[in-house]
């Protein structure tokens, strides 16, 4: 990660990959999606993971 970006909400992942944010909440609870990380209440996302998890994706196509 880039030490000056900042980490994503569920809502930036959300309009990134057009996804509604309930989603994001099953996948994270199904343990599948874009790798994300809880700091407190909140789920965050690394914005190079979330890149790289979606060229993953299109990889394996």
């Amino acid at each position: 990660m880039s030490r000056f970006e900042r980490l994503w909400s569920v809502e930036d992942v959300s309009a990134y990959l057009g996804v509604p944010v309930k989603t994001l909440y099953q996948w994270k609870w199904r343990g599948e999606g874009p790798p994300v990380r809880k700091l407190g209440r909140h789920l965050r996302y690394d914005p190079a993971k979330v890149r790289a998890w979606v060229d993953g994706l299109t990889e394996a196509a």
